[in-house]
């Protein structure tokens, strides 16, 4: 992130321009120099590696813990007399869409190397793989907010609304991890890298002393780091120019320079625009003529250095370039207040999705913890596809005639094994059947009373193909509620999730309420699944979905009840898993609480009743964890090895990649072209399309040793259809985590 080399070079070879400082007396110098209250401006995507400092991250989130450091961390700031403003990425500009895709095909890799190291050990792999939990950005927006903060959500690149409010507001400065920051002519930047929270010191990064060092002024920095390259300018677009800086820099006998060679790129090019940059351009801020470059190069270059330009400074034609656009995608289908009240929910970070459909037509979903080589879990953008296609039915097809014809599609950029990035995948809205004649979605946003009520309960809940729950509303929690529809709806849509799964995802979501962060923490392992880590994940990224959902349907469910911290924790279910599918008894896994068992039985119920009702039979498929042959002495049990895959529970005939490859919008060259309408359910009154007879399984009962005792389910019959010849050592070689 930033200007490439900048960071490396400050560190290394400026040292004068590294400052450590004590926030807490630079906030009293600043309070006594401003008469201001000293406010921290604060990139909140960057904070995050720093924030989940969880011991546990791969099993889908350690919420409750992390909702404890988040609040000891902003209570260290306030102990200060610090005011703390936030701020997270809200929109991916189009002019970053290039290295936004480059940067999730790097962490994609390294989601790769995790889950083949969890299922050579079994155990999570050290902190030179670590990922962050899914949704992890998404839910700390919404956890700071509930702890009193100031939050925004940007309207464009976050980076620039930073700058733009710290310069506005005179803040004390700016706290993040991007070099970008010391371009901006805004305040100072602070790093959280270095951040020392038990001191309340960090490293300040001098803009005026770097311009000494490399003897530029302020307003020559854009230059620099589009040269150097950044997220507008790829370095490889400015490679000539730099191979040609640094041939004049050596000629010119400069290159004595006895630092990294690094440091001599900074120099040679800090140089080459000095050499450039006459007092007439300068003043003008235009790009240097004598700077040879191609019309198509100057106008990106053009871009680059507008990105640095705040408001109130001259800019290269800035209100051409906005990023930010005044008109909607969909403004003929929605009001001018849904509009509105769109865009101010979106930046208090309050309208999860809804901005981007409405106000952008885009939508974008990064990494997530899933294993590019398990052909048994569909990923999470295609199991959540036919939601969000409900959810852009609600939001622009209500209150008109349900004609699609003319509507533009929606695009999607979602992160997901198989997807080369290269384009969005096109979506289609799909209407939802709602109990009165068309109502409006002014109706559903700012109607008032019991009918409207009802309607936006119906509405959020036919999303999710759970329209039998509503009698559940007022009955049971909140967040129990939305947990049983979350757990529903993956059931009806991932056809390989077993009555196991089930069980672990609701006991755990059951016991939860009763557990203290430090108990959560005291909860032991014995090894790790890389199937439970994708469930753990896939669970979380659909809560993300509800919150579409309920604030596309007006908001009938409290957005609290549709937090991790109170549905989830990825340690308790990963327990939850190996128990269940070890053949736990049901009283165990409910921790022998007979109130959280009985919950748990009516949750259950419910679910297999629904599920009942549009043909999908919940079948028991124990996965008996084995130790790996392979494991050497003292190694833990492997958590998706052939252990796992051996123990019936698989799907036959190839799993979701060789089904689910129709495409929507004719684009064959994607191995599973976003999931197409293949996976997309039919109304409740009929089967999902791929319903239980497209999923044989091996005829071998497997149940686990205790389950004859449970007797908790009506069991289904196992499906007699035999494996395919050789499918079992194709598995096998396929799943081998030395291939």
């Amino acid at each position: 992130m930033g200007v490439k080399g900048l960071q490396s070079f400050l560190e290394c070879c400026c040292p004068e321009a590294c400052v450590t400082v004590n926030l807490r007396d630079m906030a009293r110098q600043h309070s006594a120099t401003s008469q201001r209250e000293p406010t921290l401006v604060v990139d909140g995507l960057a904070c995050l590696r720093h924030w989940y400092s969880c011991k546990d991250w791969v099993c889908g989130g350690q919420w409750r813990e992390y909702m404890d450091v988040l609040k000891n961390w902003v209570e260290a700031f306030t102990s200060a007399g610090i005011r703390l403003v936030f701020f997270f990425d809200g929109v991916v500009e189009e002019q970053k869409r290039e290295e936004w895709v480059k940067r999730r095909r790097r962490v994609n890799g390294d989601v790769s190397r995790m889950f083949r190291y969890i299922k050579a050990h079994g155990e999570q792999p050290g902190r030179e793989l670590f990922c962050l939990p899914s949704g992890l950005s998404t839910f700390t927006c919404c956890a700071l907010s509930s702890l009193g903060q100031e939050v925004f959500c940007s309207l464009r690149e976050a980076d620039y609304e930073i700058a733009s409010y710290a310069r506005q507001h005179s803040s004390m400065g700016i706290l993040g991890q991007d070099t970008d920051f010391i371009i901006y002519d805004s305040a100072p930047y602070l790093s959280v890298a270095k951040l020392q929270i038990s001191s309340m010191s960090t490293v300040l990064y001098d803009r005026q002393r770097l311009c000494q060092t490399i003897g530029l002024t302020v307003s020559q920095l854009p230059l620099l780091a589009c040269l150097l390259g950044n997220d507008v300018v790829s370095m490889e677009k400015m490679q000539h120019i730099r191979k040609n800086a640094m041939e004049a820099y050596r000629k010119v006998g400069l290159a004595s320079y006895s630092g990294a060679p690094q440091g001599q790129m900074v120099l040679a090019v800090a140089q080459l625009v000095k050499s450039l940059w006459r007092k007439e351009e300068m003043e003008a801020g235009n790009i240097p003529q004598s700077l040879n470059l191609s019309d198509p190069l100057r106008e990106l270059i053009k871009k680059g250095m507008c990105y640095y330009l705040l408001p109130g400074k001259d800019s290269l034609q800035q209100d051409d370039l906005s990023a930010c656009s005044s008109a909607s995608a969909f403004e003929k289908y929605v009001s001018p207040q849904i509009l509105k009240v769109c865009r101010e929910k979106h930046v208090a970070g309050e309208g999860f999705m809804a901005y981007g459909v409405l106000c952008e037509g885009v939508i974008e979903c990064s990494n997530t913890l899933e294993d590019e080589e398990d052909t048994e879990l569909m990923p999470q953008a295609l199991v959540y596809k036919p939601c969000r296609q409900k959810v852009y039915g609600v939001l622009l097809l209500l209150g008109h005639d349900g004609s699609t014809d003319d509507l533009p599609a929606i695009k999607e950029w979602f992160v997901y094994p198989g997807s080369p990035l290269k384009e969005p995948d096109m979506v289609h809205p799909v209407p939802i059947s709602l109990p009165c004649d068309r109502p409006s979605l002014d109706l559903l946003w700012f109607g008032t009373g019991p009918e409207v009520s009802d309607l936006r309960l119906t509405s959020f809940l036919s999303i999710l193909d759970c329209q039998e729950f509503s009698e559940l509303k007022g009955a049971v929690e909140d967040s129990l509620l939305a947990a049983l529809c979350l757990v529903t709806y993956i059931v009806l849509q991932v056809q390989t999730v077993s009555q196991e799964d089930v069980d672990a995802y609701l006991s755990q979501a059951v016991c939860l309420r009763l557990k203290s962060p430090r108990e959560l923490q005291q909860v032991k392992l014995p090894f790790l699944s890389s199937r439970a880590v994708q469930l753990g994940s896939l669970y979380v990224r659909g809560l993300a979905h509800l919150l579409g959902a309920n604030s596309a349907s007006g908001c009938p469910l409290p957005s609290a009840a549709l937090m991790p911290w109170h549905s989830f924790d990825g340690r308790l279910f990963h327990s939850k898993y190996l128990l269940a599918h070890g053949g736990t008894e049901t009283s165990v896994l409910l921790d022998g609480d007979t109130s959280c068992l009985s919950m748990f039985l009516h949750l259950r119920e419910k679910l297999i009743e629904t599920c009942r009702k549009r043909g999908r039979i919940l079948q028991s498929r124990p996965n008996a964890p084995s130790q790996s042959p392979t494991s050497a002495p003292g190694h833990r049990h492997t958590g998706g090895g052939e252990g796992w895959r051996r123990g019936g529970g698989a799907a036959r005939g190839g799993g979701w990649r060789q089904r689910g490859d129709r495409h929507e919008h004719g684009n064959p060259g994607r191995q599973w072209g976003g999931g197409g309408q293949h996976f997309r359910p039919r109304h409740s009154s009929s089967y999902p399309e791929e319903g239980p007879e497209n999923t044989s399984c091996s005829s071998k009962q497997s149940r686990g040793r205790s389950y004859h005792n449970r007797g908790r389910y009506q069991l289904a019959p196992r499906w007699s259809q035999p494996p395919a010849p050789g499918a079992e050592e194709q598995r096998n070689k396929r799943n081998d985590p030395r291939k």
